[in-house]
């Protein structure tokens, strides 16, 4: 046995979870050891999972208060005002995004290291299992030899030597040490019943465990998908995408909070068993494997002896001595009877009702010889102890100790470690969700408020974008000349050459004219602009009134291009 053998230690963040309060429904503390049977204890972990179903009403509820905040509250109209909040909601966005990637990204690895702990324990348990299957095929196997082999050539033999009691001494001999053998091997414990059982937990838990990956997988697709559509909507300004998004994001958050509390429940409840794993296996398994048994296994040091260890000796000792007797009957008895007549209208006579179905079966062999029986003993007597080796190797501690260790090492480890990484994953997720629908109905209203502000412009306005769209459409306005490319402030200095540059030949009464209408600034005295029909730039009141404040004079000069 080896000495530097690796003891299971439970990691710390197993006694951080086992130190979790365990309160039932009726709000009243219990014991912290694993006993999922007991209805307490079922309901100290229903208890975790109510805690984040109130974390999930509370969000829920601050979340309807700021959104009637918002819906109550009127907001300011002012240019001034729409520049912080149009950067809010920005940012709130970008903000919201970045948690949902870094929640995602945590998911994944949590769910991938749950998946992995699960592997290696359900890995272990079939290992375990097939351990027990063999051990049990290797018993069996052995008694049905002793039991129908070695019988049958005992008793052809016992009628070969009839007529020597010395040597059906012998013969009767051997078949006490088969018996001894058969009883040593019925001692061993059942192990059918182990076998079976660790069959049926392995295949449970890699069917749930496919589940929930598979489940993990989905959502953790669906809130990138969500939060990718969301950003998406919020550039193109999409209302019903928001609106889409909005109702998907109630959805996650409830899945988020639900998630949350599933995991936290689940890795109180392993850690708890995490913390002392022994005592629960030994519990389980007292009506089907003795307490000795179980403890060497689970322990495996040099100080516990074998159980098994009689029964094998005694095995091995009758073995043996079966195997000297077979040698001298080889040796002294095969020169004295080298053939033997059994004659099966006789022998179906006086033999008993199994020696008649034996007749019947060597019917055609009408001479036999006592080498080829001893012979047939001594090759079931040598796969006899082959199979005692095998089954001393597999009775060993260390074979199932180490696979108990894998276990325990894949849930309490990886599997634990895997379902805290999901925990955070859901507070992240539920966070990064919050933000974003409080972002939604921000950027919303802002939407509707330009959509609005789009509307009420004036149609007549000749610096209104639809109006210069419907003029450009329209071929009676294709003429008309830009009011604004008088003014060298209200455009650009640099802008095209004016195709007629004649214009700047105007007359004096013209050219005073246009000075009086721009203040008499000389800045403004740019005649070459007038009539270029360079895009307008950005238009004002003050424009406008200065725009009305022409002479009547003034209007049959430029004509009726300029009507208000």
């Amino acid at each position: 046995m080896s000495s530097d053998r690796v003891d299971y230690i439970a990691p710390w963040w197993t006694y951080w979870l086992h130190n979790f309060p365990h309160i039932n429904l009726r709000f009243q503390p219990i014991d912290k050891t694993f006993q999922p049977e007991d209805e307490n204890y079922q309901q100290s972990l229903i208890f975790l999972g109510c805690v984040a179903a109130a974390g999930l009403g509370l969000n829920l509820l601050c979340l309807a208060i700021y959104l009637s905040c918002l819906c109550c509250c009127r907001k300011e109209e002012e240019e001034e005002s729409k520049k912080p909040n149009s950067c809010c909601v920005t940012w709130s966005a970008v903000a919201a995004g970045l948690i949902t990637c870094v929640a995602v990204g945590v998911g994944f690895y949590g769910n991938s290291e749950t998946n992995d702990g699960v592997y290696q324990m359900t890995y272990s348990l079939y290992n375990a299992n097939h351990t027990l299957g063999g051990v049990d095929s290797l018993v069996s196997g052995t008694m049905g030899n002793m039991r129908s082999g070695l019988h049958q050539h005992l008793a052809r033999l016992d009628e070969i030597f009839a007529t020597r009691g010395d040597y059906v001494q012998t013969l009767q001999f051997m078949q006490q040490m088969a018996d001894n053998v058969i009883k040593q091997l019925l001692g061993l414990s059942d192990w059918e019943k182990a076998k079976v059982d660790l069959a049926s937990i392995a295949d449970q838990s890699a069917t749930i465990e496919y589940y929930r990956w598979l489940t993990y997988l989905l959502l953790l697709i669906l809130d990138l998908i969500i939060c990718l559509l969301a950003c998406l909507g919020l550039a193109k300004q999409s209302r019903w995408l928001l609106t889409t998004m909005m109702v998907f994001g109630v959805l996650t958050l409830v899945l988020s909070w639900t998630s949350l509390g599933a995991d936290l429940a689940t890795a109180v409840g392993t850690s708890d068993f995490c913390i002392s794993p022994d005592k629960y296996i030994m519990s389980k398994t007292k009506d089907v494997i003795s307490a000795d048994i179980v403890h060497y296994y689970l322990y495996c040091n040099q100080t516990l002896s074998n159980p098994f260890q009689q029964p094998l000796a005694i095995f091995q000792r009758s073995l043996t001595t079966m195997q000297i007797q077979i040698q001298g009957l080889l040796q002294f008895a095969v020169p004295l009877f080298p053939t033997a007549e059994v004659w099966p209208t006789q022998t179906l006579l006086c033999c008993s009702l199994r020696k008649k179905i034996r007749a019947e079966v060597f019917f055609n062999d009408t001479l036999t010889s006592p080498q080829r029986d001893l012979l047939g003993i001594q090759h079931l007597l040598n796969s006899s102890e082959a199979s005692l080796h095998q089954l001393t190797a597999l009775l060993d501690c260390r074979g199932l100790n180490k696979d108990y260790l894998d276990a325990m090492v894949g849930v309490c480890y990886d599997g634990v470690e895997g379902v805290l990484y999901l925990c955070l994953f859901s507070i992240l997720a539920a966070c990064a969700f919050t933000v974003m629908l409080c972002a939604i109905p921000r950027a919303w209203r802002q939407i509707a408020c330009r959509e609005q502000d789009y509307d009420d412009m004036d149609e007549e306005d000749p610096f209104n974008p639809r109006a210069r769209r419907l003029g450009s459409q329209n071929p009676d306005h294709t003429n008309m000349h830009s009011f604004c490319s008088y003014s060298s402030s209200m455009g650009s200095q640099t802008s095209l050459h004016p195709p007629a540059p004649a214009v700047s030949n105007a007359p004096m009464s013209e050219y005073m004219n246009h000075t009086a209408l721009f203040g008499g600034n000389p800045r403004y005295e740019n005649v070459p602009l007038i009539g270029r029909g360079s895009p307008p730039p950005s238009y004002s009141p003050t424009m406008r009134a200065t725009y009305l404040s022409m002479t009547e004079e003034q209007r049959r000069h430029f004509g009726n291009d300029f009507q208000a």
